[in-house]
Order: structure tokens, then sequence, then C-alpha cells
């Protein structure tokens, strides 16, 4: 199974891990590992979580206050977004 970005989703993803490593250094790299582990579980059990809209699920990356939301295709998930949990809820329903 593989996986790719909404390119929204992408930039979401590194302008985090930006953010991170600009507060420590190593740490954008940290949640970057974390944000990798969270797709590899939905990989490898995408219908693990409750479904938040239509077919789109959350896989949580841990340490950090963020998720992982995706939608399992025929070949492999589509990231629609990695969500700041602290933010606006429902900004990647326009991507869908």
């Amino acid at each position: 199974m593989r996986f790719w970005f909404h390119p929204l989703a992408e930039m979401e993803l590194s302008e985090a891990a930006a953010y991170y490593e600009d507060e420590e250094p190593g740490l954008g790299y940290d949640f970057s590992i974390e944000v990798y582990w969270a797709i590899r579980r939905a990989m490898t059990y995408p219908k693990a979580w409750t479904a938040l809209e239509g077919d789109i699920r959350r896989s949580m990356v841990r340490r950090f206050p963020y998720g992982v939301l995706y939608s399992e295709e025929l070949d492999g998930i589509l990231i629609v977004a990695v969500m700041n949990l602290h933010r606006e809820p429902h900004y990647w329903k326009e991507r869908i």
C-alpha cells in the first residue's frame, strides 16, 4: 500500500515541521517521524479509526497535538490534512 498527500496537506506538514524546528533543533524531525508513524498505522489498519465525515478518518500523531486525516483509496491512502487539533476543526472539508 502507498500514500500520497493532498498538496495543502503536504504544505501543512512542512510548515508544522519548520515551526517545531524553530522552537527547538531536532523537534521538527521528531514531529515528521511521528507523522510518518501515524501514516504507517493508517496504512496498516485503514479502518481502525472512526470515520469523521464520509470516508475521512483520523490517525492521531503521538507527542504532538496533530491528527492525520486520510481516506482509503483503491491503491493506498490519500492524506487530506495534517491537522493541528487546537485549530479550526472543519477547514479541511473543502478538500474532499
